[in-house]
């Protein structure tokens, strides 16, 4: 398969526009500034081609290349988002590509204390004589998700102008605040049309994932007995010093620093309030969702437990459904993930079928009647300055994405 790549020069373009979200913003999308990256993608698709490209008033963008097969294709969406995270500047990003990598540590100029140290990312170990890109070192990179959006770009100008593939209807789904678990709120299915789909939003080179945890939101509010404390003895009983020996009680191998793999968590991530009331924020994981209700369960357990030295106090609990392991949906459609691994084959590369400690837009919309796992798109050390990412992992990525499209026509 010649393909005359164009993923780089896209995803330079791509990672030039901050597109950050923000979790406080009540607006749709959260940041207007990501509907600037979506009108250069509607831009790029309608010279591609797809002459159907638009973007809605929530900042989706939606596209399709027409079917070129008489069979009866069921018709497959590719899915990517276009905001970065919060967690790091995405403004004035400042893409740098360091050719024939030979596994030196990164020094990145604008910062020389950002150093990505082969210590600290031993997948950097995989690509000496690649090219290696980062940020300069003030901010993010934005190959979380710019690369997914890049790489689907490139394959679907590849299949446009190769109308001797033959490949049923395929749908692009570009969505806005992801990273702030918004990816999908406003998402029109009957725009999109699709029976099934695939995030490009992973990480390591062959990396598939069609599994992730499932997800609670929990809250423990805290009613405490304030009284002036130059006359409350007896009579105090803080919410804060409570919600401090509830947090304090938590198990230590049940936190996020101290699992990995399959094991779940319980993670504690805000405390507010005064004397008289306090609230503690949870997020419960777990990929078992019966594991899920333990911690949950356990959570009131211990709080209840520090309550009984707090006679006049009291504690509510709520707990919302934040999203639940697509396991659960796409194991019912075993060929979405048996194409994915073939085309990852295909693409040249060894398949690594992993679980994700987290969730993608693909989770809910696993739920929401479109099976949904993640192909890699090459993003490392994403939400950090250390963020990269490799040329070579980004092509191989376009090539996954062709052949995954041939495979669902030739199969049908």
């Amino acid at each position: 398969m010649d393909i005359r790549y164009q993923v780089v020069e896209r995803f330079l373009r791509y990672a030039q526009i901050d597109t950050q979200s923000n979790p406080y913003s009540q607006t749709v999308p959260s940041t207007a500034k990501q509907k600037n990256l979506g009108s250069l993608l509607v831009r790029e698709l309608l010279e591609i081609g797809l002459r159907d490209a638009e973007m809605d008033e929530n900042g989706y963008v939606y596209a399709s290349i027409p079917a070129n097969t008489h069979k009866q294709v069921p018709v497959i969406f590719f899915c990517s988002h276009m905001d970065t995270s919060p967690d790091c500047s995405g403004e004035n990003v400042k893409p740098i590509i360091h050719k024939n990598y030979q596994g030196e540590d990164i020094i990145l100029p604008d910062d020389p204390s950002v150093v990505l140290k082969v210590t600290e990312h031993p997948d950097l170990a995989q690509q000496i004589g690649n090219d290696i890109i980062t940020a300069s070192g003030k901010t993010l990179l934005g190959a979380d998700n710019k690369a997914g959006l890049a790489e689907i770009m490139d394959a679907v100008n590849f299949l446009v102008n190769h109308p001797e593939l033959k490949h049923g209807e395929i749908k692009v789904l570009f969505t806005p605040d992801e990273e702030i678990g918004r990816g999908v709120d406003y998402v029109n299915l009957a725009k999109l049309k699709a029976d099934f789909g695939y995030t490009i939003d992973g990480e390591t080179l062959g990396s598939f994932e069609d599994e992730t945890f499932s997800a609670d939101g929990m809250t423990v509010h805290i009613q405490g007995v304030s009284a002036h404390p130059g006359f409350a003895k007896n009579k105090m009983e803080s919410a804060i010093k409570i919600a401090a020996e509830i947090v304090a009680a938590l198990p230590k191998d049940l936190s996020p620093e101290h699992t990995s793999g399959k094991q779940g968590f319980v993670h504690p991530v805000a405390i507010k309030g005064e004397v008289e009331e306090a609230l503690i924020e949870f997020i419960i994981r777990d990929f078992d969702d019966t594991m899920l209700l333990t911690h949950e369960e356990l959570v009131k357990k211990i709080s209840l437990k520090v309550l009984e030295n707090y006679p006049s106090a009291n504690a509510t609990f709520t707990v919302k459904e934040q999203y639940r392991n697509m396991k659960n949906i796409i194991a019912q459609y075993p060929k979405v993930t048996n194409y994915a691994l073939e085309a990852i084959e295909r693409a040249g590369i060894k398949p690594k079928a992993q679980s994700i400690r987290g969730g993608t837009d693909g989770s809910r919309l696993s739920f929401m009647g479109l099976p949904c796992p993640n192909i890699f798109a090459g993003e490392h050390a994403f939400h950090s300055k250390q963020e990269w990412i490799s040329v070579q992992d980004m092509e191989a990525a376009v090539r996954t994405i062709i052949h995954l499209a041939l495979i669902w026509e030739e199969k049908a």
